[in-house]
C-alpha cells in the first residue's frame, strides 16, 4: 500500500513535469490532434467528391487515435526516462527510500493520464469539429478499450526498455526517426490499401499495425474489411499480438532497464 500510495504521488510529480516540458507535450499530445485538424481540412474535397460517404476526418482518425497511442507512450518514455538517467536523476532516485515500483507506477500514471485525455480530445475534435459518428455499439468501445489498453501498456514498457539503447543526446533520433517510418507503412498518414504488400508485411511485425488495424476495425464499417491484408478485421489475432508485444516488452523493461548512465556506477 505505501508504494502505490508513492506511486500516485509520483504520477502527480510526473504530470506536472511533463506539462512543463513544452516540446514534448506538442509532439507526442497535441501533435496527432493538430494533424487530424490539417488532414481533415486540407483533404476534405477529394473526399466529398468520390463519393465514398466517408469524410476525410473519418478516414484519418483511426491512424490518429493509434499514432497518439504509441507518442504518449512509447516516445514520451523512452525520451524522458534517457534523459533521467544521464543527468543523474535516476541515479538519485534509486539512493532515496522510495521503492524502484513507485518509479514505475509515477511513469505508468503519467502514460495512463495522458492517452486517456488525448484520446478524448481527439474524439471531441472529431464529433464535434468535423461532424464525425463515433462508434454506436457497445462492443466496438469495448475493443477501443481493449486495444486502447494494451496498446498504451506496451508501448510503455517497451518504451523504458528501448530508453537503453541510447544517451539523452541523441535518443530524439534514435526514436523519431524509426517512429516516423512506421507511421508512414502502418496507415496512419496514408489509406492502408494504398501501402505496398511487402511494406505491409514488414509494418506487421511491429505493434503500430496492429493497433491502427483495431483502431480501424472500431471506427470503419464493416464493408472496409476488404482492404485489410486477411480481408477481414482478425480482431482476436490483433488483441493477441498486442497481448503478446505486452509481455514481451515488459520483459524487456525488467531485464534491460538501467539505473546508472554508461560508464558510471
Amino acid at each position: 500500500m505505501n508504494a502505490i500510495a508513492l506511486g500516485l504521488d509520483r504520477t502527480a510529480l510526473e504530470l506536472k513535469m511533463y506539462s512543463r516540458e513544452k516540446e514534448a507535450v506538442f509532439f507526442s499530445f497535441l501533435f496527432p490532434i493538430l494533424l487530424l485538424s490539417l488532414f481533415s481540412v486540407i483533404f476534405s474535397s477529394q473526399f466529398d467528391q468520390n463519393g465514398a460517404g466517408m469524410s476525410a476526418a473519418h478516414y484519418f482518425l483511426p491512424g490518429m487515435v493509434a499514432a497518439g497511442v504509441l507518442l504518449t507512450s512509447f516516445q514520451t518514455m523512452a525520451m524522458s526516462v534517457a534523459s533521467e538517467r544521464d543527468d543523474g536523476s535516476l541515479k538519485r532516485l534509486r539512493s532515496t527510500p522510495m521503492p524502484p515500483v513507485a518509479y514505475f507506477l509515477g511513469k505508468v500514471g503519467l502514460v495512463a493520464v495522458s492517452s486517456v485525455l488525448q484520446l478524448a480530445v481527439l474524439l471531441v475534435v472529431a464529433r464535434f469539429g468535423f461532424g464525425v459518428d463515433l462508434p454506436a455499439t457497445a462492443d466496438r468501445w469495448l475493443l477501443l478499450a481493449a486495444v486502447f489498453a494494451l496498446g498504451v501498456f506496451a508501448g510503455t514498457v517497451l518504451g523504458i526498455a528501448y530508453s537503453s539503447l541510447s544517451s539523452a543526446r541523441s535518443i530524439g533520433a534514435v526514436v523519431i526517426g524509426p517512429m516516423l517510418v512506421l507511421q508512414f507503412i502502418s496507415g496512419v498518414y496514408i489509406g492502408w490499401d494504398s501501402v505496398p504488400e511487402w511494406l505491409r508485411q514488414v509494418a506487421s511485425l511491429f505493434p503500430l499495425k496492429w493497433i491502427a488495424q483495431g483502431m480501424r476495425s472500431v471506427f470503419y464499417p464493416d464493408s472496409m474489411a476488404s482492404v485489410e491484408m486477411a480481408h477481414s478485421w482478425e480482431t482476436g489475432r490483433t488483441l493477441l499480438v498486442l497481448a503478446a508485444w505486452a509481455v514481451g516488452g515488459l520483459l524487456l523493461c525488467v531485464t534491460t532497464f538501467k539505473w546508472f548512465k554508461r560508464g558510471t556506477v
